[in-house]
């Protein structure tokens, strides 16, 4: 009866966009509400938690859906209730044991504190998890933003899967370690982010192409955390078009 519930308050958003949900905290903590709070015991030994949204018809393609520095809020949680909207299994992790930052200096030291061999037992452990559950195909793709946008790559790393989606993330691993990636990754950068910047990604884009791996890149006149409505630099249009293209590409990858 819970799992039916929540999924008739995503089913009561529907045709709203993303972008209102997203701007509006009311819209995001009904979204978010549709939720499921799942745990499981990671292969190292700690449990962890996530925010599991259904879509209507199962099985389904999933995905895994990586925070921003700020850690797994709302926003986060509403993403992840789009994805089942479109009709994936989508799985929002969190990787700072249900903390939450509200302003730049605590969401930097929630980011600098997280332990890279814990967040990577975490990512392989759900990723194992997902492919297995009831509700799935056994299809599994990831996308993060921000700090969840590296750790979207690192998690296809680790633990191979069927499509990766990196919005503007550090994407500095070397041939060596992406010749692991079972799949394409999509990439959306803004030609105004002074950190992710062209330097990088394109380097970035060498290294694939050294490691003979797939890689769409799209590069958007906008500023780092462009499609994060709460974002002082977020840009309509080309979150919408980076939707756009990210839905595209995992439902040709996932099907």
């Amino acid at each position: 009866m819970q799992t039916l519930a929540r999924r008739q308050v995503l089913t009561s958003l529907a045709g709203i966009p993303l972008a209102t949900i997203l701007a509006n905290p009311q819209l995001a903590r009904a979204a978010a509400a549709g939720l499921e709070e799942v745990s499981i015991t990671t292969e190292g030994g700690r449990k962890v938690t996530a925010s599991l949204a259904l879509p209507e018809t199962t099985p389904a393609p999933t995905i895994v859906v990586i925070h921003e520095w700020w850690g797994l809020n709302d926003q986060i949680k509403t993403v992840a209730a789009e994805y089942a909207r479109e009709g994936f299994v989508a799985l929002a992790v969190d990787l700072y044991g249900g903390q939450v930052a509200s302003d730049p200096d605590g969401a930097r030291a929630l980011m600098q504190a997280t332990d890279p061999v814990a967040a990577t037992d975490s990512l392989k452990s759900w990723i194992a998890w997902l492919k297995t559950h009831e509700n799935s195909t056994g299809k599994v793709g990831t996308v993060g933003f921000c700090f969840g946008g590296g750790w979207s790559l690192n998690a296809s790393i680790a633990a191979p899967v069927d499509a990766t989606v990196v919005y503007y993330g550090r994407v500095t691993p070397p041939a060596s370690e992406l010749k692991k990636l079972a799949g394409p990754v999509l990439g959306h950068f803004g030609t105004e982010d002074a950190f992710i910047n062209e330097a990088m990604v394109g380097g970035f884009e060498a290294q694939m192409a050294k490691a003979g791996k797939p890689f769409e890149n799209h590069w958007y006149v906008a500023n780092h955390a462009f499609a994060n409505p709460s974002s002082a630099r977020y840009d309509q249009e080309d979150a919408a078009l980076a939707w756009s293209r990210t839905l595209t590409f995992f439902k040709k990858h996932l099907s």
